[in-house]
């Protein structure tokens, strides 16, 4: 786990500075590496590459930008899992390490830019082809890592975090398409980001440079070709192989491994199967609660893990103080506002996991990949009724019955106010419509945001494009709405996953998201999958015997919640009021003359994100919008 970054001429011509600028973004992305850093510079100055490190496999010889025999450098980021099988097919007595990094040279010397296809794990990575005179980027199939680049004059710069470009732009401007996304769904779409003229690199994609052009491929993609053949005994002893594999193959590290256990399902069952790969000695977890009240707190469902599978729980309570204390450094670290404020308390147990070691395994993906997402049995809910009037719920494979639903319709007993909300306007309308609804949030900012500057952008028609893949079935209506979030949402949550970890100079492994796994999920029905409307209920039977019942019977699904609106009743009142009366924060363009942050913290409701959305957006705006003159000459005043 490490950070990289890099600087290409467009015009195969000298780049000025470029040792300088380099260490300007390996200062920059410090945390990232903590170990050591490097860089290279192409002996006619075309290109440059930089790297710091978080040494975790090969401790000693693994030092970057790497060179290959064949002259090629490469500054890479992630855990390439299988390299050990890899350097088996490559032939183990060439190596001059046995560090995974010189396995991603060695693949590429081979197979040249098909090698993707062989990487098993999470990577971001760059290498300098010197015979053809190119440049090769590629991200893996998720964005666990990340790669962010821009085009600036006459040249290609590249980086794990956007914050190492930013003193190398020539604005630092909000992209008022990404933040139309942001607001209807809190991640922007597609390669957007919310700065202008920055872009991400979209997961399994790569890049090519060479000659001023580039192109970005798309290199795999996950297809929902349903197997309707197989039993479901087949699916759980399938599921179940694939996973333990995925867990002992990201248990592979040169230094100890733990765990975050959150109390959920999916962390649960990934630290259950890492303690069962990791008999010998005692096995480190970690979690983080909030004693405002039982709703927001899950500490007895990771105690009851942690006992039941003899791992050494550590854990912390939250406080507003420590939102205060630390809520810009958050921002800072995300590069730019994602999703809910769970980063707050992703934040801040990674803090605790780093005080005891350097990898951590998480139970990110499972949601998205098995339907654990409480709206999904709200639409589905909607879609039996209106099935039942039509007289048309029993036709085909993909629906959900009317009575085989009702069962587990409990689930919904603390949503009252989103059904009451989704229900108000557009009942039985086409399903992509009714799934937007679900998920946009923009629907309660009609007051605050200053719609016509975000115009004639829309992102109901980005969202269609996604929601109705063509890799999707269009009958399964349970793999449309998991696909989308799979597309979207997941990696808006890994960006979270990875800064905040990052953060700490900590690296977090996501096993259920090894791609033989997901892969193999897509071919599920949804019948399966999703049994009678029981959200992940095939993740349940296949591990149900690994997990204590209180865990594994759990209908009361929290996913990490945060007392803010509670907090903005009292004691962040005044802090957040404070942010918001800022000179500069009254001139917001994007926000209406009229907006009141009182009257908008007096209607929030208790886990609504009005506030959160609006809040991340204003921090973001002061630490890098507000300081764009500062980190513009950050290049110019920094010694190293």
């Amino acid at each position: 786990m490490c950070g990289i970054a890099g600087i290409a001429s467009l015009e195969s011509a000298f780049v000025p500075e470029l040792s300088n600028s380099l260490r300007v973004m390996n200062h920059i992305q410090h945390h990232r590496g903590p170990d050591g850093e490097g860089i290279w510079i192409h002996h006619a100055g075309r290109a440059g590459l930089g790297h710091v490190r978080l040494s975790i496999i090969d401790l000693c010889t693994g030092d970057q930008p790497m060179r290959g025999k064949d002259g090629n450098w490469i500054t890479f980021n992630g855990e390439i899992y299988n390299y050990i099988e890899l350097r088996k097919d490559l032939g183990p007595e060439s190596f001059q390490t046995t560090s995974d990094t010189e396995v991603i040279l060695r693949a590429y010397e081979k197979w040249g830019e098909t090698c993707v296809d062989k990487l098993r794990g999470m990577f971001a990575f760059a290498i300098w082809d010197e015979k053809n005179g190119k440049l090769f980027c590629a991200r893996d199939r998720f964005g666990i890592k990340p790669f962010y680049y821009t085009l600036m004059k006459d040249r290609f710069i590249f980086a794990s975090e956007i914050k190492a470009l930013l003193p190398f732009a020539q604005e630092i401007a909000t992209d008022y398409n990404g933040l139309k996304d942001y607001l209807a769904f809190q991640f922007t779409l597609g390669e957007k980001t919310l700065f202008r003229g920055i872009n991400q690199l979209l997961p399994a994609h790569s890049l090519a440079l060479k000659d001023g052009r580039m192109q970005v491929s798309k290199y795999w993609e996950v297809n929902y070709h349903l197997d309707w053949y197989h039993t479901k005994q087949y699916f759980t002893e399938e599921v179940r192989n694939l996973l333990m594999d995925s867990v002992w193959i990201h248990l592979r590290s040169d230094v100890p491994v733990g765990s975050y256990l959150s109390g959920g399902l999916d962390s649960s069952i990934v630290g259950s199967l890492a303690r069962k790969a990791h008999k010998d000695g005692k096995y480190l977890a970690f979690h983080g609660k909030f004693s405002t009240g039982p709703e927001y707190d899950e500490s007895r469902y990771a105690r009851a893990v942690a006992d039941y599978c003899r791992m050494e729980l550590h854990e912390q309570d939250f406080t507003s103080q420590d939102f205060i204390n630390s809520i810009r450094k958050v921002i800072y670290h995300l590069d730019y506002p994602v999703a809910g404020p769970g980063s707050f308390p992703q934040y801040m147990v990674s803090k605790l996991a780093s005080e005891h070691l350097k990898v951590v395994l998480g139970g990110q993906g499972g949601d998205e990949v098995f339907g654990g997402y409480v709206r999904y049995l709200v639409s589905y809910f909607e879609q039996c009724i209106k099935g039942a009037i039509e007289g048309t719920m029993d036709s085909g494979k993909y629906v959900v019955t009317y009575e085989s639903i009702i069962p587990n319709l409990a689930t919904l007993r603390e949503y009252k106010p989103l059904l009451k909300e989704f229900w108000k306007e557009g009942l039985f309308e086409e399903r992509d419509k009714r799934y937007f609804h679900l998920v946009n949030r923009a629907n309660g900012l009609s007051r605050e945001i200053n719609w016509e500057l975000l115009e004639p952008y829309s992102a109901f028609e980005t969202f269609k494009n996604i929601f109705w893949g063509q890799n999707v079935e269009k009958e399964s209506y349970f793999d449309s709405m998991t696909h989308f979030d799979f597309k979207t949402l997941l990696p808006a949550l890994l960006q979270v996953e990875d800064r905040m970890s990052m953060a700490h100079g900590l690296e977090s492994r996501v096993p259920l998201l090894d791609h033989p796994l997901v892969e193999f999920a897509a071919t599920i029905p949804s019948n399966i999958k999703f049994e009678n409307g029981q959200l992940k209920h095939l993740l349940k039977i296949c591990f149900e015997k690994d997990l204590p019942e209180v865990v594994s019977r759990r209908t009361d699904k929290m996913g990490f919640p945060v007392p803010l609106s509670d907090w903005m009743q009292g004691e962040l009142k005044d802090f957040v009021s404070d942010i918001f009366h800022s000179q500069k924060a009254s001139l917001r363009e994007y926000l209406n003359p009229a907006f009141d942050i009182h009257s908008l913290i007096e209607g929030e409701g208790k886990f609504t994100r009005k506030v959160w959305g609006l809040l991340s957006l204003e921090v973001w705006q002061q630490e890098f919008h507000d300081k764009a003159a500062q980190i513009r000459s950050f290049k110019k005043g920094v010694t190293i």
